[in-house]
């Protein structure tokens, strides 16, 4: 509860802080307002626990709780524990990929690809397009709408979700005017959900991941060797809620994010899993194929050099 409390308490005075001084200029109000996302993050922390069960102890309370958090980050509580749920039961694993998870292919399928699919895949893999218009399309639309098959308790969550997002958004914009709330909120958002989808990304894209096809694919090592600890400074591990332990966290869903870094500290066989830092962690933007064969992420230029070296040794061969 007193994480709940220290998060969205802060949140809301931060957005008022925000919206406050919008009245002097828009860049002081960028100040608090990416405090407010960082805060945002946090929040979705907490929500992504209940879609766990795991943040409270009963059952309702992640309900309650998590519904309520997936109203301030835009997300349905029981899509996201479907979807986010088969994410975990099948990271890594290559014939079961598509659901919960960044669009991944393999340096095979790209090369075999047609030429429309790789272009869209290269579309997909550019970061203003992942982490710029990725959480416009994700959170604003995406999660606007059930997925094929809801069932019916899923799909009037999703409503319900809605009505309460349409509800808060006119309550403020009629409290405050559409101009400042977009101003605020949008900053917010647009910060807040570039962040949430780089941590997505980068805990599963490094470059010795762990990818294997069904027949050989084992959960423990999945969640150990393919998902990594994000070694963060303390004011960002707090503002991620501790999501930095992502290979606690799919080793166990059940931990909340409050004990993660406890458990990873008393677990010995955790000390050596794969770690990155802020700094080891951009090169992952250059990850952008999983080659097979040598087990790691490659660039698209290197797959170039690939492609060059296949062809020189069929020529030869065929000579």
């Amino acid at each position: 509860m007193w994480q709940l409390i220290n998060t969205v308490v802060p949140f809301i005075i931060l957005w008022y802080l925000a919206y406050k001084s919008l009245s002097v200029s828009y860049l002081l109000a960028v100040v608090p307002s990416l405090l407010a996302a960082g805060f945002m993050t946090r929040i979705f922390i907490i929500f992504h626990d209940c879609t766990h069960y795991s943040f409270f102890k009963s059952r309702r309370a992640n309900r309650i709780v998590g519904t309520c958090m997936g109203v301030l980050t835009l997300f349905p509580f029981d899509q996201w524990g479907h979807d986010h749920a088969i994410h975990h039961a099948t990271s890594g694993n290559l014939d079961k990929r598509g659901t919960g998870d960044i669009w991944t292919l393999t340096v095979d399928e790209y090369v075999a690809a047609p030429l429309r699919l790789r272009l869209a895949y290269r579309l997909y893999r550019n970061p203003f397009v992942m982490f710029g218009l990725g959480p416009i399309y994700v959170f604003l639309l995406k999660n606007r709408f059930n997925r094929k098959g809801a069932r019916q308790k899923e799909r009037m969550n999703t409503y319900l979700t809605n009505i309460i997002i349409v509800a808060v958004v006119a309550i403020l914009c009629w409290a405050i005017g559409w101009q400042s709330f977009l101003l605020v909120h949008g900053t917010i958002f647009l910060i807040a959900g570039s962040v949430g989808i780089w941590l997505f990304y980068v805990q599963h894209t490094f470059e010795d991941s762990y990818f294997e096809e069904d027949k050989d694919w084992e959960y423990v090592k999945a969640a150990v060797e393919g998902s990594s600890f994000y070694k963060l400074p303390k004011i960002l591990q707090f503002l991620t809620g501790n999501i930095g332990f992502h290979h606690v966290h799919h080793l166990s869903p059940r931990v909340p994010n409050y004990k993660l870094e406890e458990a990873h500290n008393n677990t010995l066989p955790l000390k050596n899993v794969p770690t990155i830092t802020l700094a080891t962690s951009l090169r992952s933007l250059r990850f952008r194929l999983w080659d097979e064969k040598s087990n790691n992420f490659v660039s698209f230029k290197e797959v170039k050099n690939i492609i060059k070296n296949n062809v020189s040794v069929r020529v030869k061969s065929e000579l």
